[in-house]
This record gives structure tokens, sequence and C-alpha cells, in this order.
């Protein structure tokens, strides 16, 4: 797929991602008594299997071709969002796994916390990649210097 309609997928991923963590947020914030564990359950996992994809699409599609650009400032500024996203999709999975069901619904407000915080780094972490690294991104596709290696789609190697 061309760099640009991943870029499209991408931001799309990101409103995505946003919606949902809203979805999420609206609960928690609601206060006493928690939701249904069915919605809660649905919510979040519609959010984990969006942020994984977008995760894999990140790794495996866009930093490969920004850091093969040669670019030395866009090469760092690649590495040190990759380093930071990996951080954060470390702290993501262990906030998943930590709150389980019957475990937030045992501790609602340990759980309301700790969701509002990973949500809030979540948020400044797209918000830093749409201001920061997007921009650059489509800046060199447009000038053709982000052709990078061909990748799999799924079904088809394209550039």
């Amino acid at each position: 797929m061309p760099l640009s309609r991943e870029m499209q997928r991408l931001r799309a991923e990101h409103a995505a991602l946003f919606t949902l963590s809203r979805i999420i947020l609206g609960m928690v914030r609601a206060g006493r008594p928690p939701p249904r564990p069915a919605e809660l359950a649905s919510a979040r996992a519609k959010l984990r299997e969006n942020l994984v994809r977008h995760l894999k699409c990140e790794d495996w599609i866009l930093y490969p071709r920004l850091m093969a650009t040669g670019d030395q400032d866009l090469m760092r500024i690649t590495r040190d969002f990759e380093i930071e996203m990996g951080d954060l999709a470390a702290d993501f999975a262990a906030y998943d796994e930590k709150w389980t069901g019957d475990r937030a619904a045992a501790d609602w407000a340990g759980f309301c916390r700790e969701t509002a915080a990973i949500f809030d780094m979540l948020a400044a972490r797209i918000e830093r990649e749409e201001r920061e690294l997007y921009p650059l991104a489509e800046t060199l596709y447009a000038s053709g210097a982000a052709v990078g290696a061909p990748v799999m789609d799924g079904s088809t190697f394209s550039n």
C-alpha cells in the first residue's frame, strides 16, 4: 500500500482510538455503579484490537520506511518515537492484563484512576504523532523520499 494511503489509515485509526477511549472514559467518569461488565469488556476489547493493529502498522510499515530515508534527523525522531511507543505499549499491556473485569468491579475507583492515566498518556502520544511525526512522513512522501522497501500488506506487496 502506498505510504499516502497508510498515513490516511493511521490517521483514521487515531480517530477510532480517540472515539473508543471517550466511550470508556465516559463509563469511568460516570462514577458508581460500574457499567455492565459485558459493556465495559466489549469497549475495552475493541480499543485493544484497534491499538494493537495500529501499533503493528507503525512498527512494520511507517517506522521502517522513515528509517530507510537516510535522513539523520528523521531517523533520530523516528527512533525516539519508536522507543517511546514501546514503553507506552508495555504500560498499556500491563494495565490491560492487570484490570480484568472482576478486578475492575472489585476496585472500581482504582480502575477509574488508572484508566484515566493510561488514556491520558495514549492521547498525548497520538497528539504528538499527529503534530510532529505524521506531517514529516507526509512531507517526505510528497517529495518522494520515503519510498522504502516493499512491505507485505496482507495479500499484496507494494511500495
